[in-house]
């Protein structure tokens, strides 16, 4: 399984940014899919996570109501719309792919990582 990454940049604070990762090889039909961050000298964090269906999401309290998760699974390509951007946003992201259907909102042990890219928020 590869996940690649895309759409990482620089922007203002105030602004909007959309990540896209698309994962290919046996991905298998069922499988949840999260958004993860980290900033230099942080531990990475868990921004948001998606069930197979799209159904359930779920958000980092840092994040909601500010990010959007969502996923297109006829083109295996999970999304993640940033806005209202903050300098404390600045962070490499990473998606993740976990090979299972039960979703686990908080879960950190994926089974597959993109390479990240990298999110820079200036003042």
């Amino acid at each position: 399984v590869q996940l690649v990454e895309s759409g990482g940049g620089l922007v203002q604070a105030g602004g909007s940014l959309r990540l896209s990762c698309a994962a290919s090889g046996r991905t298998g039909s069922r499988y949840t899919m999260g958004w993860f961050r980290q900033a230099p000298g942080k531990e990475r964090e868990v921004v948001a996570a998606i069930s197979w269906s799209g159904g359930t999401t779920s958000y980092s309290d840092s994040v909601k109501g500010r990010f959007t998760i969502s996923r297109d699974n006829a083109k295996n390509t999970v999304y993640l719309q940033m806005n209202s951007l903050k300098p404390d946003d600045t962070a490499v992201y990473y998606c993740a792919l976990k090979a299972t259907v039960i979703f686990i909102p908080a879960a950190r042990d994926y089974d597959y990582w993109g390479q990240g890219t990298q999110v820079t928020v200036s003042s």
